[in-house]
């Protein structure tokens, strides 16, 4: 017998309003082990299942109530829900800009570089290639423009309380970036995570070299993270959470106890198990069951 799920509903601000119609729709379609649970008023709520209903059922009744309304789900066991290591991706996942293009927007190249990041992110073209050949066009740029773009970053929303709740709660968390370590050691510092692992970007005579030192992160890399995370601090892959946004994000998405894809690519949000299309980082709260009176901040 399959264990008992649990279905979250979790409202944008634009969807609160649609909210309870929507919980009490799903509440009519299934059969309910217990009445919702309200985590949070209007924004987020628990719908606990009863007997044997099949994960993929559970979610498409709930996805058409839904229907076209600003509001997430996450259908998965009541059992385990609170996860013990966070492994999160940094660009357009714990920060809002994708630092590459930042920088390429001093050499007025944002466009052609951001459309090779989406076709990267979106699983089109090989990551490292693309990595290598951004890179490239950087060659020159005097060093003191890593501070300038740095300056530019901006934390997602959620993202602080998400990292400063877990830890609370005794998770482990790091920071897996396929970006460069100039940043992600800053973004790691201001949010608290405890592991950073990003790409070094070479420098030579105080200009951007235009090379990336190697190895370089990659998917596999944040595969292999999350596991190596999970065994050294005895942690069970199914207490695992990772969440990103790119096709380079997938492998430990898969892996991970709850692998979230947040405001993903289509390629990326098709593939995995989870989503959050509209919601801030404190959807993956909500879906741990935490209660707005614990999120820290």
């Amino acid at each position: 017998m399959s264990d008992p799920l649990v279905l979250t509903l979790i409202a944008a601000e634009d969807g609160r309003a649609d909210l309870p119609a929507v919980v009490a729709s799903c509440a009519e379609r299934l059969a309910l082990g217990a009445p919702p649970l309200w985590l949070a008023p209007e924004l987020a709520c628990d719908l606990p299942v009863a007997g044997a209903v099949p994960s993929a059922e559970a979610e498409a009744i709930g996805r058409r109530a839904i229907g076209t309304a600003a509001i997430d789900i996450v259908v998965q066991p009541q059992a385990g829900r609170r996860k013990r290591l966070l492994v999160a991706d940094m660009e357009s996942t714990m920060i809002e800009n994708e630092m590459l293009d930042e920088l390429a927007d001093f050499l007025g190249l944002r466009a052609p570089v951001s459309e090779i990041t989406r076709r990267a992110m979106n699983g089109e073209i090989d990551f490292a290639a693309a990595l290598r050949e951004r890179v490239a066009l950087l060659q020159g740029m005097p060093a003191a423009m890593l501070d300038t773009a740095a300056s530019r970053i901006r934390i997602m929303p959620g993202a602080s309380a998400l990292v400063a709740t877990m830890r609370r709660h005794g998770a482990l968390t790091a920071l897996v970036s396929g970006g460069f370590a100039v940043f992600a050691e800053r973004v790691a510092a201001q949010l608290g995570f405890e592991r950073v692992i990003a790409n070094t970007l070479d420098l030579a005579d105080g200009a951007i070299a235009g090379t990336v030192r190697p190895p370089i992160v990659t998917g596999e890399t944040k595969h292999r993270t999350l596991l190596d995370l999970a065994t050294s601090h005895g942690v069970p892959v199914a207490a695992t959470m990772a969440v990103g946004d790119g096709a380079n994000d997938l492998p430990m998405l898969q892996a991970a106890g709850l692998g979230v894809a947040f405001r993903a690519k289509p390629a990326v949000a098709a593939a995995a198990r989870c989503r959050i299309d509209h919601a801030d980082l404190t959807a993956l709260l909500f879906a741990q069951g935490y209660r707005e009176e614990e999120i820290v901040g």
